[in-house]
This record gives C-alpha cells, sequence and structure tokens, in this order.
C-alpha cells in the first residue's frame, strides 16, 4: 500500500525563501508548497501503479473501496490508467510494450507539491519521480508537460515510460492546466492528494476560483485567469528547479545537483510539446536537449495559425465539408450546412454546393486532405467545440461566470440541462478527467436552444478571433502573448509530426515553428515527419484507426534515444527525414511499418 505524508526536508522548505543554499540555478525561483511523498514498492510502482500492461489495457478501471471517498492511493492508480490509456496505443497488436515503449516494473518514490508562478493567481502542480534504480553516475532527470489540458500523471506515458527505467528521475508539470476541478455547488476542489476537499476548510486546493459561489462548474485551465498558455516554458523549468531540490535533498551524498552538472532533457507531445518549445527559447542554458512530438505551438511567419483560430474555423465548416472526401455525414447535417448558408458562412442551392464550398474554404487556409481526414475524429468528438469553448475563457482570463459567449459548464441530465454533480461524480474528477470538459461527468452548457444547433455559440466563437469587440481585442491579446520565438542557440530541439495530424496540423504549427528556426541560424533543429500519422495514439485501438494510420510515440522514444546518444557523444543528432510508413491494414504493428530513419 502506498504511504502518502508531509515532508519537511530542510533544503526543499529552503526553496520557499530563496535562501543562499540553493545552487545558482535555483536563484529567483518561484514558492513550493511543503512537498507531499508517496512510496511505490511491492505491488506498485512508479509507471503503472502496479496495474502492468494488462491492468492497463483492461477497459474496466481500477476500483475505488469507497466510491465517494475513494484514497489518495487509489486516484493515483486510476489516474496512472486513464492517462496511459488517453496517450498510448496499448491494444494487442498495437506493438507497445513488445516493439517500442516500456510498462516496466520501477520502484521508487514521488514528491509532490504545488508551485506559484510570479504573477499568478492560481498554483500549478509539480511532481518528481525519483525510482530507486536512479543513477547518480550519469545524473539525469527528464522534465515533461502533460500533453492537452490532462493533469500531472499526463505526460507519464511519454517521459516516464522512456526516463524511468534507464534510471532517470523525472520531472512532471501540469502546466497550470490538469484536473482540479471545482464544484461550485458543493464548494469543493481538489487537494494536492487528488481528494476532494471544502474551500472554507484548512486543507490548500490546487484550485479555487476568485468566487466560489455559483453553479456549475470550473476548472483550472479555463478559469485561472493567468491564461497560462503563455507561461508554459516558465512550468517547465519550474518543474526542472523542483527535481533538481528534490535531488539534493534526498541524495545529500552525490549533491549539489545544479544545471551545470545535470543531464536535463525536456519532452512532451501535443501541448506539451508546444510548453517545451517554449522552454527552449529560455537564454539561460538549463536544459541540454527538448523532444517535441506533434507539437501545438504558434510561431512567427506567414503560414502560422494559432490553436483558436483553425479550431473556431473547423468547427463551423469541416463537418460540412467532410462528406466530400467520402466520410459519413452527421445526423442532421443538411439542416446545419442550410443554416450556415442562412447566416452567410457558406454559399450554395443545394446540399452538396454548400458541402463543396465548405471543403474549398478549408482547403484554400491551408487544411490537406490527410489532415480533414484525420479531423472527423475531432468532429465525432466535438473536440473542435470543447477547445474553443475552453481556450476563449483562457486567453481572455475570464471568470467563470463570464464567458464572452455565454458558455459554462456543469454535471448534466439526459437531455444536456445542467443539474449538480454527485458526490461518487465530483471524487473521481481528478483521476477520470482529461482537463476540459466534455468528459468525466461534466459537459459544456450551451446558452441558446437545441434548436439552434450550436451555430450561434460557435459563430460567437469565431467571432473573437475575426471580429473587433472588445471581447475579439481581450482574446486575441491573450492568444499572442502565447506566440513563440527561438529556441537558444545551440540547443538540440528534435521536432516530430504526423503528416495526417487532424487536430494540429503541421501546416500551421511545426512546420513555420522549424521554418523560422531554420532561418535564423538554429541548425539544431531537427525536423521528423511522420507519414499516416495523426495525433491520437490512443485512438489507434480502433480498429479502422489501426488500419490505416501509425502511433507518433515509437518515433519520439527514438528521438529521445538519439539526442541522449548525442549528448554522450556516441551519435550525431538525427538528420531531417520525412518518414515513409506502411500502413499496418489490420496486421499486427511490425518494425517494416514504422520504417525508423537509421
Amino acid at each position: 500500500m502506498n504511504i502518502f505524508r508531509h515532508c519537511a526536508f530542510a533544503s526543499a522548505l529552503a526553496l520557499l525563501a530563496g535562501c543562499a543554499s540553493l545552487p545558482a540555478s535555483h536563484k529567483g525561483a518561484s514558492m513550493f508548497s511543503q512537498p507531499l511523498i508517496s512510496t511505490h514498492r511491492d505491488a506498485d510502482d512508479l509507471l503503472t501503479g502496479g496495474l502492468g500492461l494488462a491492468g492497463l489495457q483492461s477497459i474496466i478501471p481500477p476500483a475505488f473501496g469507497d466510491a465517494e471517498h475513494p484514497t489518495a492511493a487509489e486516484l493515483r492508480r486510476r489516474a496512472l490508467w486513464s492517462n496511459w490509456r488517453g496517450i498510448a496505443d496499448l491494444a494487442p497488436g498495437g506493438g507497445y510494450a513488445t516493439l517500442y515503449g516500456s510498462v516496466a516494473t520501477v520502484p521508487g518514490r514521488e514528491f509532490s507539491a504545488l508551485a506559484t508562478l510570479a504573477g499568478a493567481r492560481q498554483p500549478h502542480r509539480v511532481l518528481l519521480q525519483l525510482p530507486d534504480g536512479f543513477d547518480p553516475r550519469k545524473r539525469c532527470v527528464v522534465v515533461a508537460a502533460s500533453s492537452g489540458s490532462r493533469g500531472i500523471y499526463g505526460a507519464i506515458a511519454v517521459a516516464g515510460a522512456w526516463g524511468l527505467p534507464r534510471g532517470c528521475a523525472v520531472a512532471y508539470t501540469d502546466k497550470g492546466n490538469g484536473t482540479d476541478y471545482f464544484d461550485l455547488d458543493a464548494g469543493q476542489g481538489v487537494a494536492l492528494d487528488g481528494r476532494v476537499a471544502a474551500a472554507n476548510g484548512n486543507t490548500a486546493l490546487a484550485f479555487k476560483p476568485a468566487s466560489a459561489s455559483g453553479s456549475g462548474v470550473a476548472y483550472k485551465h479555463a478559469h485561472s485567469q493567468d491564461n497560462p498558455e503563455a507561461d508554459w516554458g516558465r512550468h517547465v523549468k519550474q518543474a526542472a528547479q523542483f527535481a533538481l531540490a528534490t535531488l539534493n535533498a534526498q541524495l545529500p551524498q552525490q549533491a549539489p545537483f545544479t544545471f551545470e552538472n545535470t543531464r536535463v532533457i525536456a519532452v512532451g507531445i501535443s501541448n506539451g510539446g508546444g510548453a517545451v518549445l517554449r522552454a527552449a527559447e529560455d537564454s539561460e542554458p538549463w536544459l541540454d536537449a527538448v523532444v517535441a512530438g506533434e507539437p501545438n505551438i504558434y510561431a512567427q511567419g506567414p503560414d502560422a495559425r494559432s490553436l483558436y483560430d483553425y479550431s473556431t474555423e473547423a468547427a463551423l465548416l469541416m463537418p460540412c465539408a467532410l462528406p466530400q472526401l467520402g466520410i459519413p455525414a452527421m445526423p442532421g447535417l443538411d439542416a446545419k450546412c442550410a443554416a450556415l448558408k442562412m447566416r452567410g458562412v457558406l454559399a450554395g442551392d443545394t446540399l452538396d454546393a454548400q458541402q463543396k464550398d465548405a471543403l474549398a474554404k478549408l482547403h484554400a487556409a491551408g487544411w490537406t486532405d490527410a489532415s480533414l481526414r484525420a479531423g472527423s475524429i475531432s468532429v465525432a468528438f466535438d473536440l473542435w467545440r470543447a477547445v474553443a469553448v475552453g481556450y476563449a475563457s483562457a486567453y481572455g482570463r475570464y471568470a467563470f461566470d463570464a464567458h464572452p459567449c455565454g458558455y459554462r459548464y456543469s454535471a448534466q441530465n439526459v437531455d444536456t440541462s445542467p443539474r449538480a454533480a454527485t458526490p461518487v461524480e465530483r471524487a473521481a474528477w481528478w483521476a477520470d478527467a482529461a482537463g476540459i470538459p466534455p468528459g468525466a461527468g461534466v459537459g459544456i452548457v450551451d446558452p441558446q436552444p437545441m434548436t439552434d444547433m450550436g451555430l450561434t455559440g460557435m459563430q460567437c466563437l469565431r467571432n473573437l478571433w475575426t471580429g473587433d469587440s472588445a471581447d475579439a481585442q481581450r482574446v486575441r491579446k491573450g492568444i499572442a502573448d502565447t506566440r513563440a520565438t527561438l529556441p537558444r542557440a545551440g540547443l538540440p530541439v528534435v521536432v516530430i509530426h504526423g503528416r495526417s495530424d487532424g487536430l494540429v496540423p503541421q501546416a500551421f504549427s511545426s512546420a513555420p515553428y522549424v521554418a523560422m528556426a531554420k532561418a535564423a541560424g538554429r541548425n539544431d533543429v531537427r525536423y521528423w515527419q511522420v507519414d499516416n500519422a495523426q495525433h491520437f495514439d490512443a485512438f489507434l485501438a480502433l480498429p479502422p484507426m489501426a488500419a490505416a494510420y501509425l502511433p507518433l510515440l515509437p518515433y519520439v522514444y527514438s528521438a529521445l534515444d538519439r539526442v541522449d546518444a548525442y549528448l554522450d557523444g556516441k551519435a550525431a543528432l538525427p538528420i531531417d527525414a520525412v518518414i515513409h510508413t506502411v500502413p499496418r491494414m489490420g496486421k499486427p504493428l511490425a518494425e517494416g511499418n514504422l520504417a525508423m530513419p537509421h
């Protein structure tokens, strides 16, 4: 059984005061809360919580003994299960843990804290996994940011699976996002150990909105009023600082651990990939290498587009465009396309003409057929609206009850009407949620009637990018604050992106970023473009997806291998490559399918 306890080791608390005992690389570090330690041995471990591959593959989540009051250990195991399944393709035949990746049993300890950036209203989570087999000779720290809006374990399948079996410590940040939902009806949020606690009690919460009165659900990414994306690079650095402070306290015989004598490799995918690229901008040489998979990055240059721009565009146009690519129409499409024509969004007097106009508009905006086909996943799962609604709040720094288009969040009845959450639902949010609704029993409440088909709200969201209102200017200012600049000169950076990515198309994100970097002489930036890879490895568990697409994680792990060998002086950096993969077509994944560059 895991043992959770508060820790008062002097070196970690020294961080709080910024005292002279800190190494030079920690000067000016922001505050961390008193860390929480958990031990993971004996039918438990750092990487899978004792579940192993079979437990992670199970469609039934790890059970809670008391559904209303799960223990911290139960919540952690469930969070590991949900985050593994949300990121990796664990299905039989998919090759995980046989052809690539690891679910090795890694005993060790975890150190968890809340961290605060100067000027931020809300804390964010940092966590260090220190394996018993930490290699003090290599002195390796892998620092990772969660993908999407996921919680603190959101990069476990990316960084933990690579670093922990190699004897590296692995540091994580939720980068100001995460699953620390706040129930406004009950006045309850989430404590450091993942359990629900009252806002008016003595327990510190990972997120508490500025005004805790109201109805529904608030969550940190949208409602912290910090625009966390603007600070993702700082979040990554702070996780690395927490890692070194903890290593100094726990391994005094090998101390001091500093950025000068400890290898630090940053890795992330999706939003996590964008976060580590933002960390690469720091002029201080604390990072040794960066690996970014399918990064959500808003670079400089004429082809760069923000996620908010193309997600609101896709939400309006993509459902009507997809049937022209042979993809079955969503229910009610005829009426939706006709309504968009009446609103002046689409042209054409017939459904076919309206669909062709939607496709032509997307093509003109830079969408490829490959990204549109994969983007159908986001249409089916309502991801475009989810992104647009939540990110509008985040960029504009709006409170939970002040969304410029009137949206809010709540538990919902079958007819989507809002209701109060139950204690069982609330208790599981931290472990089960992906960090952005809908999901885990929390939905988006549209102020318009269902007969509106969501179009008024979606046009409102689009106008926050294209319009001139005060709200539009406020949202665009927040987006501008997230724009990337160049990585530090001489820093090895490997960017990997699927050429069929339909959520973060490479044409709008990684391609402009790499072009910007290379134009400025950043010759240590390398780019792998992977044929037949889309954004979600986890969806490859669906047979039609597995037949058409390959996973991206093998290339992320390979890039980590390459930069690690480069830093050891044993190999050159990988060269730019367009990787021509071979789809599985229903067969088990084999090395020949991946066509891994050598």
